[in-house]
């Protein structure tokens, strides 16, 4: 019996709860060659310790200028670590990742909603929808505005 695949994992989140969830999928994750696009901030530097771990620019609500410098950490990080696989839950940092490396890599894009959000969808879902390759959801009434997603059940 074959084991399953390995692959180059790229795993993109905000710090704090995207993180927590994104997490949880150890079992998952654990099995592949990864690193992890995420905030410097406290609960990431103590969570993702031991791990490889690319520090983004933030806030990206709303700002123009993170957007642009983390679309230039895009660019260097995903040239260098070239992944076969990106995959997210939000938030704004995971716009540019997904957006260079869908079309400047060929990357296969994999998104997370995340687990409150029953009753509408992400901005940053509705912005990476283009450049999807899979739209994973917690909870079936999350395919009423992504009837293409696939319910894995909640990660927590």
């Amino acid at each position: 019996m074959s084991s399953p695949p390995r692959y180059k994992v790229g795993i993109v989140c905000s710090s704090g709860g995207h993180l927590a969830q994104l997490h949880c999928l150890d079992t998952w994750w654990s099995r592949h060659d990864r690193f992890w696009v995420t905030f410097d901030k406290a609960d990431a530097v103590s969570l993702l310790a031991g791990e490889r771990v690319v520090w983004g620019h933030h806030p990206t609500n709303r700002n123009v200028k993170n957007l642009l410098r983390n679309t230039v950490l895009a660019l260097k990080t995903l040239a260098r670590e070239r992944p076969d696989v990106l995959v997210s839950n939000g938030a704004g940092i995971a716009v540019p990742f997904f957006y260079v490396g869908k079309l400047l890599f060929g990357c296969k894009t994999v998104y997370v909603e995340v687990y409150d959000r029953i009753d509408s969808p992400t901005v940053t879902a509705r912005l990476v929808r283009p450049v999807l390759d899979r739209m994973v959801v917690q909870w079936e009434e999350q395919k009423d505005f992504y009837p293409e997603g696939i319910n894995l059940g909640g990660v927590l």
